[in-house]
């Protein structure tokens, strides 16, 4: 799954830009599974398994991740843009990026710089920076110059590696949420106990807007979101406000800011830890969100469950999860699917 997840980490999804990773998923799941995209972009799956259940389950993962969209193109070649998603303007200046032409889908390198540190007052230099102080140079000289390469609307990605990060761990771009994307490539080739749903959605990290349509064409009972979560476990962070911890397995929310989580699929999952031997964590803040604040409360409602994987420096160019994590996240998902159906 690690070679798995390294692919599809590195092809870029900014939410809106979804072209490249839908294609790639798709070349991964033909074959196992019948599937249709929905207009806004969401690939919907569904797996055959040993038996129909009485109730529907769907599993789901966001496939979309951070970056950036061009607004302008200034005088001097740079280009102004937004942030597409939650991104700290702290963690993206000096940051190299690549910008993707929409209609031509060529790519250009880039750099997102900033005002020159002597040119900034004694208080601009004791705030953080915001966005629209910053800009994208792609080395052209001029605004006619940088208009034949790019223009307002394209998108533009962070540039990453994908690194081993000492024995353990994983360092790279968008793992939230190609774990939970790659999780879900591995479920379908297996043999499943039961016909499952199998959901990668667009637009999560603008608003939870492509699974607000999916789950309202699945229609499913239950739903599992695979997805990352912030762990602060650094120096510094004490008691809840570590929120969860790498190495301390998947983490099982009770609540966020977008979802208070069905309570009998809560214990259901640190039963199945348990008895599996599994490691267990919960979100020990009630912060962020994901697609269950929109899949929850889809048509009559759905009863859903959140399993995700610890990452540290989420939103950047550089997450980094343990990889045990998401391999014991993938055992409790496993068997969650199958038990999921004795309620």
């Amino acid at each position: 799954m690690k070679e798995l997840l390294r692919e599809l980490c590195l092809t870029d999804g900014v939410s809106g830009g979804e072209k490249d990773i839908h294609e790639l998923i798709i070349e991964k799941v033909r074959g196992v599974c019948e599937y249709r995209t929905d207009p806004l972009g969401s690939l919907i799956c569904f797996k055959k398994g040993r038996k129909a259940p009485a109730k529907k389950l769907m599993v789901c993962a966001h496939m979309d991740e951070v970056g950036f969209i061009i607004t302008s193109v200034r005088s001097d070649g740079t280009l102004t843009f937004g942030t597409v998603g939650g991104i700290d303007p702290s963690v993206i200046i000096g940051r190299q990026v690549v910008v993707c032409n929409y209609v031509s889908g060529k790519r250009y390198n880039g750099v997102i710089g900033s005002t020159a540190v002597h040119n900034l007052s004694k208080e601009e230099r004791e705030k953080s920076p915001k966005t629209d102080s910053l800009y994208i140079d792609i080395g052209a000289a001029d605004k006619e110059e940088a208009e034949r390469y790019v223009s307002p609307g394209d998108n533009a990605f962070f540039t990453s590696e994908f690194s081993e990060l000492g024995e353990r761990r994983i360092l790279s771009k968008a793992l939230d949420d190609r774990c939970g994307c790659a999780m879900m490539i591995q479920l379908m080739h297996e043999e499943l106990e039961y016909d499952t749903y199998f959901v990668f959605n667009v637009q999560e990290e603008i608003g939870l807007r492509g699974s607000q349509a999916s789950a309202y064409s699945v229609d499913p009972d239950f739903a599992i979101v695979l997805e990352c979560t912030t762990a602060a476990d650094i120096d510094g962070a004490e008691g809840a406000k570590k929120v969860c911890s790498l190495g301390g397995g998947p983490v099982v929310s009770f609540m966020d800011r977008t979802t208070l989580y069905d309570k009998e699929l809560y214990r259901l999952a640190f039963d199945i830890a348990r008895e599996n031997s599994l490691p267990c964590q919960t979100k020990s803040m009630v912060a962020g969100g994901n697609d269950a604040g929109s899949i929850h409360i889809s048509r009559g409602g759905v009863r859903t469950l959140t399993v995700s994987v610890p990452c540290r420096y989420l939103h950047s160019a550089s997450g980094v999860i343990e990889y045990a994590d998401m391999e014991n996240s993938y055992k409790l998902v496993r068997l969650l699917t199958e038990r999921i159906h004795e309620l």
